[in-house]
């Protein structure tokens, strides 16, 4: 990757988006995980909260690697320690809290697009960053529901095709990567996000 493309150039030439989309995948990652452990205690797993996850510290969440990451090449990623084992349901439990957390950024963007829309005809509040908040909760919505592991896509579809869950602990996953960056194809999760957000935006 050619420097100039490095996230950490942004501090630079535009440190204000920099620092826009720092806060916001900080925000977001949290509260993805948030929603794991939320829906993880519903169904009687009391993991997330033994371990002192359901907190706001998103160095509990993503650690200082996924921080690091983040500021030097805008890729973060968060963990919610969950024991699937003391969900009331095995199979349910497991589809419901690995949906929460995609969910919870479905939520987030609709919650940005409401903002835009009700105050687009004033200028007391920047709507670029709530733009930028429902683009990339949408982008992280439909991400983390791609049947690649160890996204929570795989996790649901592997609970209606069992002889899939094998398939979690191989090389699957990183090859599923390799394909969706090399060709472009994350980049287009962007694309397909604005032309959500711009059919909801009644402008």
């Amino acid at each position: 990757m050619n420097t100039q493309d490095l996230f950490i150039n942004y501090l630079v030439k535009d440190p204000l988006y920099f620092f826009r989309i720092v806060v916001i995948l900080i925000l977001s990652i949290c509260l993805h995980e948030l929603g794991h452990g939320a829906a993880a205690i519903s169904q009687g797993d009391r993991t997330p909260a033994e371990r002192g996850h359901m907190t706001a510290n998103p160095v509990v969440h993503m650690g200082w690697p996924s921080l690091m990451m983040l500021c030097f090449a805008g890729i973060s990623w968060g963990e919610m320690p969950v024991n699937p084992a003391r969900f009331k349901s095995r199979k349910w439990g497991d589809i419901w809290v690995s949906a929460a957390g995609p969910l919870v950024n479905l939520a987030l963007a609709l919650l940005a697009v409401i903002v835009i829309n009700l105050f687009s005809a004033y200028s007391v509040i920047s709507l670029t960053f709530f733009y930028l908040f429902a683009q990339i909760n949408f982008v992280l919505f439909v991400f983390n529901l791609l049947p690649i592991p160890p996204l929570d896509g795989f996790h649901i579809f592997s609970e209606f095709f069992p002889s899939l869950k094998p398939l979690r602990d191989g090389y699957l996953g990183l090859f599923g990567f390799m394909i969706l960056f090399l060709t472009g194809a994350f980049n287009s999760l962007y694309g397909v996000a604005d032309l959500v957000i711009r059919y909801l935006i009644k402008v």
